[in-house]
């Protein structure tokens, strides 16, 4: 085994398209040593750390974790110093998807992949593991990828905002009033609801709150927590160069994920 050769990981769920893959891999780049082929985003991540390859495939839909999401924890967990892995996503229908990876310039494969349009990937993967400053960029630019998948504000006119939110509390419902909230944050199937002296567990997920929330005021700032930007007193770096929030009315800080520091450059 050549150990200069640019490895690979596959992450896809299901075993014959992944098969599939790795042969037009073989074909197209035969120089390409695929490292791994993992069925789950939990797997992705875990395989991806261990062995670094120079190049990941995520499939988008895939159970545990998305590629997507996959791709937001590598971010936040890679090791410092070290060249992310250059990704490419794979993905069968998810217009959305297809767009927002346009406007930022990602790559991507439809499903089934064909040698045609999986050739021009090859081509710009190699030329990019060739130029280090390339490499050097991979980080920001899955950062981009992901942000320009991340969901949008609702547009003017759309469904109004939420004011109060009922919680349940033992036998009694209490009303949260949504101008109280310091912080939303996911809890598996859960939302914490927090504010400056009560925390409240919510059944619904985090971006279907979100999308009931005002976006002037409250904040995504990392994948299970988004949080009121008028209680936020300070963005401050710790001694590892990563982002946490302090609070007006809350003593523990929040971390920023790398995915959205962009939002307080200016901060």
């Amino acid at each position: 085994m050549n150990d200069t050769a640019p490895r690979a990981l596959i992450a896809e769920d299901e075993p014959v398209l992944a098969q599939a893959l790795a042969q037009a891999l073989a074909r197209l780049w035969p120089a390409l040593q695929v490292v791994a082929s993992v069925t789950n985003g939990v797997a992705a991540v875990e395989h991806t750390l261990a062995l670094q390859p120079d190049v990941l495939f995520l499939d988008i839909r895939m159970p545990g974790r998305s590629g997507l999401e996959a791709a937001e924890l590598l971010a936040e967990d890679w090791p410092d110093g070290q060249p992310f892995p250059l990704v490419v996503f794979v993905t069968a229908y998810d217009d959305y998807a297809l767009q927002a990876f346009d406007q930022s310039a990602a790559d991507y494969v439809l499903k089934p992949v064909s040698d045609a349009r999986l050739a021009k990937t090859v081509a710009r993967l190699q030329a990019r593991l060739a130029q280090p400053a390339a490499r050097g960029d991979a980080l920001e630019q899955v950062l981009n990828q992901l942000r320009a998948v991340a969901p949008a504000a609702p547009a003017a006119g759309s469904a109004p905002r939420l004011t109060v939110i009922r919680a349940a509390v033992g036998n009694q419902i209490r009303l949260i009033r949504v101008s109280d909230v310091i912080y939303f944050e996911a809890t598996d199937k859960y939302v914490n609801v927090v504010s400056a002296d009560s925390e409240s567990l919510i059944r619904m997920s985090l971006r279907e709150l979100h999308d009931q929330l005002d976006p002037a005021q409250f904040w995504q700032v990392h994948r299970g927590t988004v949080v009121a930007i008028d209680h936020v007193s300070a963005a401050v770096r710790d001694e590892s160069g990563r982002l946490r929030l302090t609070l007006r009315g809350r003593s523990e800080t929040l971390p920023v994920s790398r995915v959205f520091a962009h939002l307080f450059k200016q901060m």
